[in-house]
């Protein structure tokens, strides 16, 4: 009795999850721009320009070792560390150690940015030679492009 049950209760949930779930879908017959798949490098491009932006503002404003620097080459930041290490203050040292990590972080995030603007600088010029290149090699008899949707038939 109890399997029964069991297997009652089993079909009356497979039963309100296949009426619940539904999927959007497009009309049978196809729908659609008719056009084949466009690529664009648009964004690859605005991300690389991003990438370029925050190096250039962070390379002019964070970098507090050269910021207010005298005729040794000494930031501000490094000449209060100096004056408080000379007058027996510990807080000197930790100000010495704070510039050298913000500077080591700082230099990581330069580097980040400046390799994510250059690859994606890359990347967008590369696809677009890639796009040229298929296109003049895969041609139909006439001798236009050959649409995505009839390369489609070879896999088939």
């Amino acid at each position: 009795m109890a399997w029964d049950e069991w297997e009652h209760l089993k079909s009356e949930a497979a039963e309100r999850r296949s009426t619940q779930m539904r999927l959007n879908q497009l009309p049978a017959e196809g729908g659609g721009s008719g056009r084949d798949l466009v690529a664009r490098q648009d964004d690859l491009g605005a991300v690389g320009h991003d990438a370029y932006i925050l190096y250039d503002e962070l390379n002019k404003g964070a970098d507090i070792a050269a910021a207010g620097a005298n005729k040794d080459g000494a930031g501000s930041t490094m000449q209060a560390a100096a004056t408080l290490k000379s007058h027996g203050f510990q807080t000197g040292s930790a100000l010495e150690t704070t510039v050298s990590v913000w500077t080591s972080q700082l230099k990581s995030v330069l580097q980040a940015c400046a390799h994510i603007s250059n690859h994606l600088d890359y990347s967008k010029k590369r696809h677009s030679e890639d796009d040229a290149q298929i296109a003049a090699v895969v041609r139909g008899r006439d001798g236009s492009a050959m649409p995505v949707s009839q390369l489609n038939e070879y896999f088939k």
